[in-house]
């Protein structure tokens, strides 16, 4: 089995541990060595899940103390993905990072009049549901399409279009995760959503990355406790 598959597994496997055993936020995982034993597999597979537990969020490293729980993945999230598929799906927003902060970069720089006008139609459609009882994930997903349109590059549509099935999957689960908390989580996200598009209508392109990567690093908390 690929190396990369087998760290999906144990990455699987120690969030399980952290749900299975109720470990708190600040607890410490087993070590390395009994990870490794423990899933019959090397400390180098067990050392790149838990690399990508803590780009997630999930669990933090301290030098030559092991690696603790940071943040819990919210028990929501079972309900629109099997926990098996959560480190390829989280490990998506490794590649939005780059694509979509350089999108709205670009976005800034190159939208026309019309663009514009179909990024600020997407942000509406999607403030209206938000604000209501609706799913709101596809008009998310269209907001963001209509910026990778508007970079005038048919490669970062097509590279979006590819991460669809996982993108809406965690915009269905963000949605979701969110209305179950205070009122002002899902204002944050509209906030948020908000500011890529001032830096867009306003052509600062670097406001525009920042504010695109603001958000999907906001976008990834939310999908813990």
């Amino acid at each position: 089995m690929a190396e990369g598959r087998l760290a999906d597994r144990a990455y699987t496997a120690i969030v399980q541990i952290i749900n299975q055993d109720a470990l708190a936020t600040g607890d410490r995982l087993p070590s390395e060595a009994r990870l490794a034993e423990t899933f019959g597999m090397s400390r180098t597979i067990v050392r790149e899940a838990l690399v990508r537990l803590a780009a997630d969020g999930i669990t933090e490293a301290r030098r030559g103390a092991g690696s603790f729980v940071k943040r819990r993945p919210s028990e929501r999230l079972g309900s629109h993905m099997p926990m098996d598929a959560l480190a390829a799906t989280l490990g998506t927003y490794e590649v939005r990072f780059v694509l979509e902060a350089e999108a709205a970069r670009l976005a800034a720089q190159r939208r026309s009049h019309a663009q514009l006008d179909a990024i600020e139609a997407a942000l509406a459609a999607l403030r209206a549901a938000l604000l209501s009882s609706a799913p709101a994930h596809d008009e998310d997903w269209l907001l963001h399409r209509a910026i990778a349109e508007a970079t005038a590059n048919q490669a970062f549509v097509a590279m979006f279009d590819h991460l669809r099935e996982e993108v809406i999957r965690i915009l269905r689960a963000g949605v979701d995760i969110s209305r179950s908390r205070p009122p002002e989580v899902i204002g944050a996200m509209m906030d948020e959503h908000d500011a890529i598009v001032d830096a867009i209508r306003a052509q600062d392109a670097d406001g525009a990355a920042l504010a695109m990567r603001w958000h999907l690093s906001q976008g990834r908390k939310r999908l813990m406790p």
